[in-house]
């Protein structure tokens, strides 16, 4: 059967942006003007560009115009296959919506309008610019209390903080407590550095003090890493006392706490975090790509001053200095209050994406937050995981099982599902073939 003309011109298209002819960034044609050029109607111009868009090869942008995508930037680094496999991306939990693009394209604007831009082309203070280092404190300090900006450090994204703590702190081959579940990236971190990672028993997946107190009664631990507000991948929060009482055991055994705030500002009402409960030995993370966006790629480290000094030898031994184009970005984001409306249209967006997550699979099927882009979702008892993420991904859905987010043998079955930033329609499909291939897995098994 021979193509349709809509078909034969998307071709033609995709195979000037595959060899270059047609680079990443370049605007195309109008809607009327391609079809004009082409003497076709102005519908299958239409559908034309429809099809470049669902195969990712081009994007759309309002009141601008439509332009080639760059293809460098895969919009899932989870998953080996293109874009063009019409994959629904779940692995990757990468919030964002249409008018991010217009922030940031006005923020680049009011930064090119004013300051000293040749300053940014040079070398910065490893520890971030002075004046930065105070907008985060302030801004840190309306969760963590009274931060004092020399005790805090500008990073290139809170995995960049992370790794600060692990390689500075920490000695090689020394021994860290954590979740049964906790955040794959520091499972990464920790196996690269040849830390140990010892899973801490506990209920709802969060570690028992308890327990804590009775591993270091058997094991030496020299700290322990925790998500103590949103947990990922459980979404669950650590009431007070909990927090409390495992600061009584870190003191009782000498522990570095590390808090990683990566999604706290999910929580509208959380319990006082670690820092502020001891602030001797919590080393705190937090950052801006769950809220704003994942390629942007700024946090910060909290850290008590006797570790200052080695972090920012560990920042200039590492990446120098968060680049200066960005931290300013935020900086300016954090002072007129686009941060906190970020964060606020984060939470909201979470709320109605888990009420669509609890419609089609059930209640009680998916552990998470309220207000978070991500959830679990336990298999029952002899069912295994890795056959149903196969079988998802031949329909057409990535999700992740929960192997890389485990610390203890056996590993839980179970899939991690990541949901900011997919558009609604595609949510809602995908969840629906999640619940039809679940039970026809169960029917075979």
């Amino acid at each position: 059967m021979p193509k349709s003309r809509f078909a034969e011109l998307a071709e033609t298209v995709a195979a000037r942006i595959a060899d270059g002819t047609l680079a990443p960034g370049t605007r195309l044609p109008t809607h009327r003007a391609f079809a004009d050029h082409h003497g076709v109607a102005l519908a299958t111009a239409t559908r034309t560009y429809r099809e470049l868009e669902k195969r990712g090869l081009i994007v759309g942008e309002r009141g601008r115009g439509v332009f080639v995508r760059d293809a460098g930037v895969p919009a899932s680094l989870g998953i080996e296959q293109s874009v063009s496999d019409g994959l629904v991306d779940l692995v990757f939990n990468m919030p964002g919506n249409m008018a991010d693009a217009e922030m940031l394209r006005s923020a680049i604007k009011r930064l090119a309008a004013g300051g000293d831009l040749e300053a940014m082309l040079r070398y910065q203070p490893h520890a971030g610019r002075p004046h930065e280092r105070k907008v985060f404190a302030t801004e840190a300090g309306r969760r963590l209390g009274n931060v004092d900006p020399d005790h805090l450090l500008v990073t290139s994204g809170s995995q960049h903080a992370l790794s600060l703590v692990v390689i500075g702190l920490i000695g090689r081959g020394e021994t860290i407590g954590v979740d049964p579940l906790t955040y794959a990236g520091f499972k990464t971190l920790a196996a690269v550095q040849n830390m140990p990672l010892v899973a801490v028993e506990g209920e709802g997946g969060l570690m028992s003090p308890d327990a804590l107190d009775r591993l270091c009664h058997t094991k030496p631990l020299r700290a322990v890493y925790l998500m103590p507000t949103v947990h990922n991948p459980l979404g669950a929060v650590m009431n007070e006392d909990t927090r409390c009482a495992l600061v009584s055991v870190a003191r009782k055994h000498d522990l570095l706490l590390i808090e990683d705030a990566a999604y706290a500002f999910l929580e509208t009402d959380p319990p006082p975090t670690f820092r502020e409960l001891a602030p001797e030995r919590t080393v705190h993370v937090g950052g801006y790509s769950k809220c704003i966006g994942t390629g942007l790629r700024v946090g910060y480290l909290v850290s008590p001053a006797r570790y200052v000094d080695r972090l920012v030898t560990v920042i200039r031994a590492t990446t120098w200095n968060t680049p200066a184009l960005m931290s300013s970005l935020v900086a300016a984001w954090i002072e007129d209050g686009t941060l906190a409306k970020c964060e606020a249209v984060r939470r909201e967006d979470g709320f109605e994406r888990q009420k669509l997550c609890r419609e089609i699979l059930g209640g009680d099927a998916v552990t998470a937050h309220r207000n978070a882009g991500f959830g679990w979702l336990p298999l029952q008892p002899g069912e295994r995981a890795g056959p149903l993420v196969a079988r998802l991904k031949e329909k057409g859905v990535a999700v992740s099982p929960g192997a890389p987010y485990a610390t203890t043998e056996p590993v839980p079955q179970a899939l991690r599902l990541a949901f900011g930033g997919v558009p609604m329609a595609d949510l809602e499909e995908a969840l629906k073939t999640i619940r039809f291939e679940l039970g026809e897995f169960r029917k075979g098994s």
